[in-house]
């Protein structure tokens, strides 16, 4: 079975204290994240690293704080979860090509990583049968991508200790929504047995 790991959003701003949209503790998935994403290439998955990238007056900037602002380090992803082999796919939409990529940076400019021009040919490209997300937020941006995979057909898993919250239930509403749509639940050593 084919499989793409799906990880969202774990760029500096969120994961860490001095983030301009920090989430609290996200810093503690840093380990999980590394492992699932070191497991991917091991075993020759592809990872697609959705990451928000925003112009300086960015719409979002109405109902959040400005974050992950181009070109600034809140906007990089940590060294530990960035991949050897990556290629970065814009909000233009074009061509796709990964080049052997193991990581496939996909800039979103919204919440719904599905507003992204380019992720349904990069899903066409990938052609996977499954689907594996984690990151953050869980009831935002985790949502929206664990959702919007569902409904492609496709099986997907939630790896539920590798996502980070900002409100509690919300998350659980999240996840009960998840698998009342079909979704599974897993967790880092599930998904990296050997």
């Amino acid at each position: 079975m084919s499989t793409v790991f799906f990880d969202i959003d774990t760029q500096i701003d969120f994961l860490f204290p001095t983030g301009a949209l920090y989430v609290p503790d996200a810093e503690r998935l840093l380990p999980a994240l590394q492992r699932l994403n070191q497991f991917a290439v091991a075993h020759n998955i592809p990872v697609v690293s959705s990451t928000c990238a925003h112009a300086e007056e960015d719409p979002e900037f109405q109902d959040w704080p400005p974050h992950c602002v181009i070109d600034t380090v809140g906007q990089a992803k940590p060294a530990e979860l960035l991949l050897e082999r990556r290629v970065v796919v814009s909000t233009r939409p074009g061509s796709i090509a990964l080049n052997g990529a193991q990581q496939i940076i996909l800039e979103k400019q919204q919440l719904d990583l599905f507003t992204s021009p380019n992720l349904v040919p990069l899903l066409d490209v990938l052609h996977a049968e499954e689907y594996f997300v984690y990151g953050v937020v869980t009831e935002y941006c985790v949502r929206f991508a664990a959702l919007g995979l569902l409904a492609t057909g496709k099986r997907v898993q939630l790896v539920t200790d590798a996502i980070q919250t900002l409100k509690q239930a919300d998350s659980d509403r999240t996840l009960q929504e998840f698998t009342a749509r079909g979704g599974k639940l897993t967790t880092v050593s599930e998904v990296c047995v050997q």
